[in-house]
Parts: structure tokens; C-alpha cells; sequence
């Protein structure tokens, strides 16, 4: 177990109320750059998603891991605006791919405005978050040419897993075809590395620690703790109230995403079963009713899908730990490391 001795700085803070300390200090950069302008209709489309605000883990855990090694928050602000930008305008084009019904508790943008204006408008926040970066690339250096490079690999990779994910959602649409493997992958990209690690490995750079040794350090902590909150959220896409989650119950599996406690039930059900399944998964969201939908949750429910997920969230968060304690002495001891481990924790011990 690790042993925390906690500061009088930190004693009180959770990775969330440390979260709300440089909210709207994020915030207000990004509208730097994604300001309400002519033609105002454009504009409020993308400043919609922006102001809804989602979690803001990922700047959180960029900021977090920043101060962490030793850098001043206003050195962070714009790496971590980029950074939140991101989520922004790649969840727009999400829920155009996905035909999602609710985002951050509200109607998904395409819903509201229609795709093409929704697609539109978030290649405005694309385009900004890459002007965000230039802008701290030429004010730092060395650092900033690293943190550029770190970041296009990150959106590098997870739009390789998008475009897998998609590839079974609208063309392969077959659970027989689909595997752990292909789960995990799209995990790694989307999940491991955008929300988790890449962040952290981010905020490294940004204090000056882009050492190999550093970035595998904080890749092997964020993978664990990547799967654990990925398992979380297909769990939490079953469980959870929709008020409380921000997204439509059930919505995975109207999409026909693959989920693992989904492949597990699939894995175990019978002949007669799997066909119904894979006759379900063949159809377009739209042409899903809501008995199909329960009919998938019954399997899930029947052959224990999600006590096996939640056991798997349990083994990665150990993973998590293990690695933390093997690492412990690598971490500066300051006021961030306990908060560090609060932050890892917090990404799959939570209820939305």
C-alpha cells in the first residue's frame, strides 16, 4: 500500500477541487482564441460545447503532473487550454459519427444546430487548438518544439483508434468479428494515451522533465489506470443516471460500440443468442428499438458482464498502485505527489 503523508497544502484537496482552482483560468484562454464574433451563429455553435465545460481531467492531470515536476500554472495555461480544446471539438465530430442524443447533459450540438453547421463550427476549435500550440511552441524553445511533437502524436494515434472504432461501428457491425485485442487497442489510443497519459506526459514537458525515463514512467502508470477508467466508463453507460452521467443510458450500446462487458456476455451466450446479438449490432442506430436494446442489457446482465468488468477495473487499478509504489521514489516529494495519486485514482473510482 502506498503511504501517503499529506501536506498542510494538500490535506484537504481532492484532484476534483484542484480541478476547480484553474477551471477558469483554462476556460478564459481558450475563449483567447475562440472568441464570439462575426458571423455570430458560427461561432456560438463551437463556444456552446466550450462553455458547457465537461470534467476537465485531461487539463487537470496536464496542469497536475506540470506543478507536479516543478512548473508555475500560468507556464501550464496554454498547454492545458489546447489540451481541453480538444476534447471540445473532437466530441462535436463524436456525436456527429455517433448520432449521440446528449452531451454534458444537454443535446448533442448536431441536434441543436444540424451536422453540417456542428462540423463546421468544430473545425473552428481544431484549428484554434493548433494556433494555442504554435503560440507556446515559439514562446519556449526547445521545450515547446517537444511538447508540439508530443502533442501531434497523441492526436496522432487516437485518431488511429477512432478510425478503428468506427470501422466496426459502421462497416464490420459483427461481435464475431470483434475481440479483447481489438477492444483494448481502441482503448490505448482513445483512452490510455489522450486522456491519461499524454496529458501527464504533457505537463512533464512543460516543467522541463521530457526525459525518456520520465514519459515511460508516466505512459506504464497512465496505461493501467487508462483501461481501469475506460472499464469504468462502459460500466457507468449501463448503471448510471442519465442526469448524472451527462450521456444517454444505454447509449453504447444504441451506437454499437464495442464494450467489454458486452464481448463477455457474448463470449458466453449461446448460438441462438449470439445471433440475435449480432442481428441487433447489424442495424443502424436509428433502426434500434428500445427492446432490442434491453435484450443486449438482459445478456450482459445474464452472463455477469459487469461483475466481470468491474473485477477488471479492480486488477488495472492494482496495476496502477503497483507501478505508483515501484515509482515512488522517482516522484518529487512535494505538495502534488499525494495529489498525483489522488488524480489516478479518481479516473476509475467515480460514479459519472
Amino acid at each position: 500500500m502506498i503511504m501517503q503523508k499529506q501536506t498542510k497544502a494538500t490535506k484537504k484537496m481532492t484532484f476534483k477541487e484542484f480541478i476547480e482552482v484553474h477551471r477558469k483560468n483554462i476556460h478564459s484562454t481558450i475563449h483567447k482564441y475562440v472568441a464570439l464574433k462575426e458571423p455570430l451563429a458560427h461561432y456560438k455553435i463551437m463556444c456552446d460545447y466550450i462553455d458547457r465545460q465537461g470534467k476537465y481531467a485531461r487539463p487537470g492531470l496536464l496542469m497536475l503532473t506540470g506543478l507536479l515536476y516543478g512548473a508555475k500554472p500560468e507556464e501550464l495555461y496554454l498547454p492545458a487550454a489546447a489540451q481541453q480544446l480538444s476534447e471540445d471539438w473532437i466530441l462535436m465530430q463524436d456525436d456527429i459519427m455517433d448520432d449521440s442524443e446528449l452531451r454534458r447533459g444537454l443535446p448533442a450540438a448536431q441536434k441543436l444546430y444540424g451536422a453540417v453547421h456542428a462540423l463546421n463550427a468544430s473545425d473552428t476549435g481544431h484549428i484554434a487548438m493548433w494556433k494555442i500550440l504554435k503560440d507556446y511552441a515559439i514562446a519556449n524553445g526547445e521545450k515547446g518544439s517537444q511538447l508540439y511533437d508530443k502533442f501531434y502524436e497523441m492526436m496522432e494515434y487516437t485518431v488511429e483508434g477512432q478510425y478503428i472504432d468506427n470501422h466496426f461501428i459502421h462497416d464490420t457491425k459483427d461481435l464475431k468479428q470483434a475481440s479483447e485485442e481489438q477492444y483494448y487497442r481502441i482503448v490505448d489510443s482513445k483512452t490510455c494515451f489522450y486522456t491519461i497519459f499524454g496529458p501527464m506526459q504533457l505537463g512533464a514537458i512543460a516543467a522541463g522533465h521530457g526525459d525518456a525515463k520520465t514519459l515511460q514512467m508516466l505512459k506504464e502508470i497512465g496505461t493501467q489506470a487508462g483501461i481501469a477508467f475506460q472499464i469504468v466508463d462502459d460500466i457507468l453507460d449501463m448503471t448510471a443516471d442519465e442526469k448524472h452521467f451527462g450521456k444517454k443510458r444505454l447509449g453504447d450500446l444504441f451506437e454499437g460500440k464495442l464494450t467489454l462487458p458486452v464481448l463477455h456476455a457474448y463470449k458466453s451466450a449461446s448460438q441462438k443468442e449470439k445471433d440475435r446479438l449480432d442481428a441487433i449490432y447489424r442495424k443502424k442506430r436509428q433502426e434500434k428499438s428500445e427492446e432490442e436494446i434491453l435484450f443486449i442489457e438482459s445478456m450482459v446482465l445474464k452472463y455477469k458482464g459487469l461483475e466481470h468488468a468491474k473485477l477488471l477495473v479492480e486488477q488495472r487499478g492494482q496495476r496502477a498502485d503497483a507501478l505508483i509504489e515501484k515509482y515512488w521514489s522517482d516522484l518529487p516529494n512535494n505538495e502534488y505527489r499525494d495529489l498525483f495519486v489522488d488524480a489516478v485514482h479518481a479516473l476509475y473510482k467515480r460514479d459519472k
